[in-house]
């Protein structure tokens, strides 16, 4: 049986899968957990992230202003279903305390990598490149440099280091609606410098991820490999669809792909993922764990509007996407 190698979270928001359904992802029955216009000056809350927090769950989520510009919002929640969000974005700070906050930010991923929680996200270093900070009391955020040169999106922390080596996904763009994307790993030794760069996964032969791919949540530890959920995209006659897939790494050498679902694990079926803003996307940024039950609860942005929960059961979950392989 595979297990998850991590913390017990007894309270990770969790439903039993519905009765007759037979797929390994399964929506949670209280979607969409946010609505419309959830704060004063904000239109749309979607692609966030969430992690446990003393006894309970924090996140940092996309939050898309009136203006149409977006930036990065703090929420809190007792059960990670029904949230509340500040009405005024974070706030970064350079190391010296000054004020370095950009001028966009979205689609972020937070992930505790010993004992410290880093935020990566979208934002503008002279095009649409990743951003960096850190925090360890989700009261004060100090950003650090840029990761990466423009143009790049959708970076996303391992929560450790690997061989003595801080990971990092990420995939290169251009200064568009990037309509192409391949997923790279790279290493740093200190979160500064990043080298290293090696391609890990590239666009697949099935429809729902021939046209591009990225990172989804920060890799799963398991016994089985670093179990990776991504998001797919093809391109239709009505414009883009996202579905979400799963590709196992190697523990010891996660430049190595050993399995890739060739289906996809959840893709816009129900009415909130395929009417918004932007419709037809389902994009998952954060996963939340439980090492004692195998439990994944997957947060997911829905529509570029909503944000949406998923579960799964890791030891299903991994049996499924190594049967579909097709790497």
């Amino acid at each position: 049986m595979v297990k998850i190698i991590g913390e017990a979270l007894p309270n990770i928001p969790f439903e039993p899968r519905p009765a007759g359904m037979d797929a390994p992802v399964w929506r949670h029955s209280g979607n969409p957990l946010t609505k419309r216009n959830p704060v004063k000056g904000v239109a749309r809350i979607f692609n966030s992230c969430v992690v446990p927090w003393e006894g309970a769950f924090v996140g940092v989520f996309r939050g898309e202003k009136l203006n149409g510009v977006p930036e990065l919002y703090f929420g809190r929640s007792a059960d990670g279903v029904s949230w509340d969000f500040d009405d005024t974005p974070i706030d970064l700070r350079d190391e010296h305390g000054v004020p370095a906050n950009p001028a966009y930010s979205y689609d972020p991923r937070v992930i505790r990598v010993e004992g410290v929680y880093y935020g990566v996200w979208c934002t503008d270093g002279g095009g649409a490149t990743l951003g960096m900070a850190r925090t360890t009391d989700f009261k004060t955020f100090t950003r650090m440099e840029n990761p990466t040169l423009p143009f790049n999106r959708n970076g996303v922390l391992f929560p450790r280091r690997v061989n003595g080596m801080y990971k990092l996904l990420s995939r290169p763009s251009d200064s568009g609606h990037t309509p192409f994307g391949d997923i790279y790993i790279s290493e740093s030794p200190d979160l500064i410098y990043w080298g290293k760069h090696r391609h890990l996964m590239g666009k697949g032969a099935p429809w729902w991820q021939n046209l591009k791919i990225g990172a989804g949540p920060a890799p799963i530890e398991t016994t089985e490999g670093w179990l990776m959920l991504f998001h797919g995209v093809t391109n239709t006659c009505n414009g883009f669809v996202y579905s979400m897939g799963g590709a196992i790494l190697d523990i010891v050498d996660p430049t190595k792909v050993l399995y890739r679902s060739e289906n996809f694990l959840l893709t816009p079926e129900e009415e909130y993922e395929e009417r918004g803003f932007v419709p037809n996307v389902v994009f998952p940024c954060a996963a939340l764990t439980d090492a004692d039950t195998g439990r994944i609860a997957i947060y997911y942005g829905a529509a570029d509007t909503y944000v949406g929960l998923a579960l799964a059961e890791v030891d299903e979950l991994v049996r499924v996407i190594k049967e579909t392989t097709r790497l």
